[in-house]
């Protein structure tokens, strides 16, 4: 016999850790003031543009990534089709940016963000090929890349700070 949990007993706290990575702090793993929105609200275009080693990636182009990210789980999540991506093409492209392109990025993150969570909030079964993994794979790899987006911020404005 098979065990089964009910749908909302994965989508609610999914969508809340979802949130909180993204949005709003619940306390379940992010300290106040630190989701992916609030830190990148935080940061100027100087910062978004800085590596903090010469084979490191600036903000910007992490930004860049988990958008581009979000965009491609999505369509697969919707569609169940794979596509060939160039996942390299983002770090090695997406550098300096000025204050207009950076502006510009954290928009198109929230839109993708907005699209994902939608697509994620029209799933009435889950049982799709790719639901809970795509869904899973974006909290993971989110989660993963505000770490490195906090932890390179920390070290431009500590770098900053001596001088």
């Amino acid at each position: 016999m098979a065990n089964h949990i009910a749908i909302e007993s994965l989508k609610e706290p999914l969508l809340k850790c979802l949130d909180e990575t993204f949005s709003n702090v619940h306390g379940i793993y992010l300290d106040k003031n630190t989701t992916l929105f609030q830190t990148i609200d935080s940061i100027s275009s100087v910062e978004a543009s800085e590596k903090i080693s010469s084979n490191s990636a600036t903000i910007s182009a992490q930004v860049e990534h988990v958008r581009f990210y979000l965009d491609v789980l999505d369509e697969y999540m919707r569609t169940n089709e794979s596509r060939k991506v160039n996942w390299r093409e983002i770090w090695e492209t997406i550098g300096q940016v000025t204050e207009e392109q950076w502006t510009d990025t954290k928009a198109r993150l929230r839109s993708s963000h907005a699209k994902v969570i939608s697509t994620i909030n029209s799933f009435e079964r889950w049982d799709g090929e790719h639901d809970i993994g795509g869904a899973l794979a974006i909290l993971t790899h989110t989660a993963y890349h505000l770490g490195g987006i906090r932890t390179t911020l920390g070290a431009i404005r500590a770098r900053t700070d001596k001088h």
